[in-house]
């Protein structure tokens, strides 16, 4: 059973695979390529897990019924040892395996992925193919999932980056950045008629295409100032021509897991080696991903769209767009998921779902979503924020199959906390009947971090931070503090970061919320097994 064309093609081999139960493309694979490369409707950049796990998913299921007669392009901007090492070999095929709260697991061979190219403008013939592909009339809309710092263009002191420099003075024809190779692609569909198309992001950030529309911007404005691009540039950026819709996204991806390689091989399944690039990308030739799953699109397509909906994508106004990514971001669910990273790694667990045990944790975030989160939700209409805090807690975060660990959703908490729960702050600060006193969980989960940034465990033994941009500036402001110190001798370290409005998002000190966690850290740095009983002591 090898994962490639020849592999799934033919009566015998695609028997072996049904009766292993594996779900496989229900359309001639090589056909479909065929029309996707020669007429694109949709070209997807970021090659990785998510993209692999949910798009090429829906695509998948859209060709299978019907809906659907061509797939999926894609196009790998950062890494492009990902479609050379890992997308080539299989023909551009690879396994999603779904893992299902009732321990259950689906497997479905995905063929929807026609061509996969690196967004590389040194490569002569494949940048030439996307500006083709980006030239054509049928390309209806361009999606990403390549992280927020996709998008960015200024270092951490608000300087425009090097190769983002380079490429405004230099123009579209060979630009290194990642915007600046996208914003080239875009000029050349100008050149091209100023053909309409929607530019879509589906990164997990909030106001996701107006980051994608300020970084495009920002390249047709220095070009045109710089007369490297011709001035109807700008406008038709500006021209209802090219939309940059806001979407909502969510399904929780972790990297492919061995235990879940391990039941591949088991079936039968060839060729599952892992490839670790040189840019320390972890790919394989499966993804794992939970069951649960949303994607919701601002209906902004203007050289029209599939019909995505029958995929499951709701469609809908920019104003519900927003309310469902403030729902999930501020309230549902990433606070949810910050708060069992910080408290897992400070506790030693190794899986989110593991934490799902602990009566503690437990307590803890069904206070900060339903207690403390949820009355000031602003209800999106679409989905029920209730029912979708219910799903979270019950289903997706209990799921003993998803590999995801606190440690890896740790990552760059810093940037984090003025969104996942300042917004909340705010919201109590701005509603007349509350009062930011009420809140008496989240200031534990801030105290909670504080308490992490020291990287002593509750047993006293060190352990790595995850990765944080804050991290050279927070650590050795944190080593002043020792175990067991006074609640004043604690304050005096810790005002500048509790002052701080960028990481919290609101001065912890202008809400009165500054004594509450400075109190709840004191408590939890008394020594060993100190954060175990605050918890205790707190979420009875």
């Amino acid at each position: 059973m090898k994962i490639n064309l020849r592999g799934i093609t033919g009566d015998n081999n695609r028997k072996a695979w049904e009766e292993k139960g594996y779900s496989l493309p229900r359309y001639d694979v090589a056909q479909v390529a065929k029309a996707t490369r020669e007429n694109p409707f949709w070209l997807h950049f970021g090659a990785g897990n998510l993209f692999r796990a949910f798009h090429a998913v829906i695509a998948q299921n859209l060709l299978d019924s019907g809906v659907l007669d061509r797939g999926i392009l894609v196009a790998e901007g950062f890494d492009y040892e990902i479609t050379e090492k890992m997308y080539a070999p299989h023909d551009n095929l690879g396994i999603a395996v779904t893992l299902k709260a009732d321990g259950t697991i689906g497997k479905k061979v995905v063929g929807s992925i026609a061509e996969a190219l690196p967004l590389d403008s040194s490569d002569e013939p494949a940048f030439a193919r996307l500006k083709e592909i980006f030239s054509g009339d049928s390309l209806q809309m361009a999606t990403f999932t390549i992280t927020e710092k996709g998008y960015g263009l200024t270092g951490a002191k608000g300087e425009t980056l090097p190769d983002v420099a380079a490429d405004f003075a230099a123009g579209p024809e060979k630009p290194v950045s990642y915007m600046g190779k996208v914003s080239s692609l875009l000029y050349a569909r100008y050149c091209a008629g100023e053909k309409p198309l929607a530019m879509v992001s589906t990164d997990n950030c909030s106001h996701n295409g107006d980051k994608l529309y300020a970084a495009v911007a920002a390249f047709a404005k220095a070009w045109v100032e710089n007369k490297k691009a011709d001035a109807g540039f700008l406008g038709y950026i500006d021209s209802g021509n090219v939309s940059f819709p806001w979407s909502m996204i969510d399904k929780i991806t972790p990297r492919p897991d061995e235990t879940v390689g391990k039941l591949l091989r088991e079936d039968g399944v060839e060729g599952l080696d892992a490839v670790v690039t040189s840019k320390n990308t972890y790919v394989a030739p499966f993804v794992n991903a939970e069951e649960t799953e949303y994607l919701v699109i601002e209906d902004d397509f203007p050289n029209g769209r599939p019909r995505l909906e029958e995929g499951g994508v709701m469609f809908t106004d920019r104003e519900t767009v927003d309310k469902v990514e403030k729902m999930k971001v501020c309230t549902c669910l990433n606070p949810l998921h910050t708060c069992l990273a910080v408290f897992g790694c400070l506790l030693g667990y190794r899986k989110i779902s593991e934490e799902m045990q602990d009566k503690e944790l437990v307590k803890m975030v069904e206070k900060v979503g339903y207690q403390e989160g949820l009355p000031v939700v602003i209800h999106p209409g679409i989905l029920n924020p209730g029912e979708f805090i219910g799903t979270v807690l019950k289903v997706r975060l209990p799921n003993p199959f998803m590999p995801d660990t606190p440690q890896r959703i740790a990552t760059d908490t810093s940037q984090k906390l003025a969104i996942r729960f300042g917004e909340t702050v705010k919201a109590y600060q701005a509603d007349e009947n509350r009062k930011t006193d009420d809140l008496q969980v989240i200031p534990l989960v801030f105290a909670g971090w504080l308490r992490y940034l020291t990287a002593v465990d509750d047993e006293g033994n060190g352990f790595p931070l995850s990765p944080d941009p804050l991290l050279g500036m927070l650590c050795p402001q944190m080593a002043k503090l020792k175990p067991g110190g006074t609640e004043t001798e604690t304050e005096a370290v810790l005002r500048p970061i509790l002052e701080d409005a960028g990481i919290f998002g609101v001065n912890l000190y202008d809400v009165g919320m500054a004594q509450k966690v400075c109190g709840y850290f004191t408590e939890m740095n008394a020594g060993a097994g100190a954060v175990r009983r605050t918890l205790r002591k707190y979420l009875a």
